[in-house]
């Protein structure tokens, strides 16, 4: 605005000039005219396709009710889950409508980035990859693309009502945002209307947006590899003797490094190395118990209930099996499992030190005796891994210390202890 008040101030001085001034008035025109030429190259950034992203993260509007985003789920501030979760210990979110709520335990949004395209490994007889709980999503923009249309998440009736908001709203200018990413024009889509057909343009706009929030969740907002086990990797700082005595727990007796492996991994480049991301990216059934608290108590047939793998799996191989998270940030994000049924992590490493020993059988997880002298039986009996989990003969001191090495995983230790950053490995490929 003072710019533009500046150009004013000039432009009247011109013209208020005498005939005598006429050649002061052409040379600063010129002058003027060229300023405004180059004028945007100081003063006007086009929109990034992370930008995009960013705002469209933080957008309430973009729900029914004008009450949730991607953040509302997968905050910042709590490892990327749901503050009402991590902070209450509930297990679900509530929706757009509070009276709906999901059936799962919302995920971290954190490192997802890396998980590869969902997929079948013939070597190892497993599904690996994908997005959500079962893996239904290939990529971060196929999974951004869900909750704005689940109707117990961001509730929205379809896609151009979307693109509606998108097209009314003023702040975020999405019109401008998205002709800078894209080149598409908001300003052309016509006023939403529930019962006429979809018009051009609203599946791109769409499609777009989830892509838009897919590159800002490869951002290093959402994996900045600064924990204290990443400055321990790099020779920075010394494990504490919980921590140190964790770690051994972790990589022998616990047989967590099975699954969440904790070493560096190849970069895309072939050359530099991602620092452990703590998952396989496999699905497992760990016989959790159901969870009663969720509304509705459901059980959840995970992997194995998508129809797509069902009609592969006549034997019903995958089912119970959930896919297996990254435990980074796994301090900041209780309760614990895909439908949230443990409260603390003491609780989650106690059952899978001890789910076959303890002698008494829970009636549910809300028994007196959970966890101190029963379990619930598994929530899907088939399936169930025996052989890496449930009697792990570990002592109560071996469980604290793997505890205390769990916490090493969180990130901000290095900002928050004044250490210098550490080298960001490259992002991968995938979408």
């Amino acid at each position: 605005m003072a710019t533009e008040r500046s150009l004013r101030t000039i432009f009247s001085f011109i013209s208020n000039q005498s005939q005598k001034g006429k050649l002061m008035k052409k040379r600063l025109t010129l002058l003027v005219l060229s300023s405004l030429i180059l004028l945007p190259a100081f003063t006007l950034a086009a929109t990034t396709t992370e930008e995009l992203g960013e705002a469209l993260y933080f957008d309430e509007n973009l729900s029914f009710n004008g009450n949730q985003s991607c953040a509302t789920c997968h905050d910042p501030d709590f490892g990327f889950v749901d503050p009402d979760n991590a902070t209450n210990l509930t297990p679900v979110s509530d929706g757009s409508f509070p009276a709906l709520t999901g059936g799962l335990n919302a995920p971290s949004a954190a490192y997802a980035s890396f998980s590869p395209f969902f997929h079948w490994n013939g070597v190892d007889g497993l599904f690996v990859g994908g997005q959500f709980w079962n893996g239904r999503a290939n990529s971060l923009a196929e999974q951004a693309a869900g909750p704005f249309l689940n109707p117990v998440e961001m509730a929205m009736p379809d896609k151009w009502s979307v693109v509606e908001r998108l097209r009314v709203s003023v702040s975020p200018d999405y019109q401008t945002m998205f002709m800078d990413v894209y080149g598409l024009d908001l300003s052309l889509i016509s006023p939403y209307s529930a019962l006429a057909p979809i018009p051009p343009g609203v599946l791109e706009i769409y499609d777009r947006m989830a892509e838009a929030i897919g590159e800002f969740e490869k951002t290093q907002l959402f994996s900045p590899f600064d924990s204290k086990f990443d400055y321990f990797l790099a020779g920075m700082t010394d494990l504490s003797k919980a921590e140190a005595k964790g770690l051994k727990v972790f990589t022998k007796g616990g047989k967590c490094a099975l699954c969440h492996l904790p070493d560096p991994t190849l970069a895309p480049d072939g050359v530099s190395q991602i620092p452990p991301l703590f998952t396989d990216f496999t699905y497992d059934n760990l016989g959790l118990p159901q969870n009663v608290n969720i509304p509705g108590s459901p059980v959840d047939p995970g992997l194995g209930g998508r129809l797509d793998i069902a009609a592969l799996d006549p034997a019903g191989l995958q089912l119970g099996k959930h896919k297996v998270m990254t435990l980074r940030n796994i301090e900041l994000t209780p309760p614990y499992g895909h439908n949230g049924v443990f409260k603390t992590l003491d609780e989650i490493v106690h059952f899978y030190n001890t789910r076959d020993v303890l002698l008494e059988i829970c009636a549910d997880n809300n028994d007196p005796g959970f966890g101190i002298t029963c379990w619930p039986v598994p929530e899907v009996p088939l399936n169930v891994n025996i052989v890496e989990l449930g009697n792990l003969m570990l002592d109560a001191q071996q469980e604290a210390d793997l505890v205390a090495f769990l916490k090493t995983l969180t990130d901000g230790w290095g900002p928050a202890n004044g250490m210098p950053p550490l080298p960001r490995p490259p992002m991968p490929p995938s979408p």
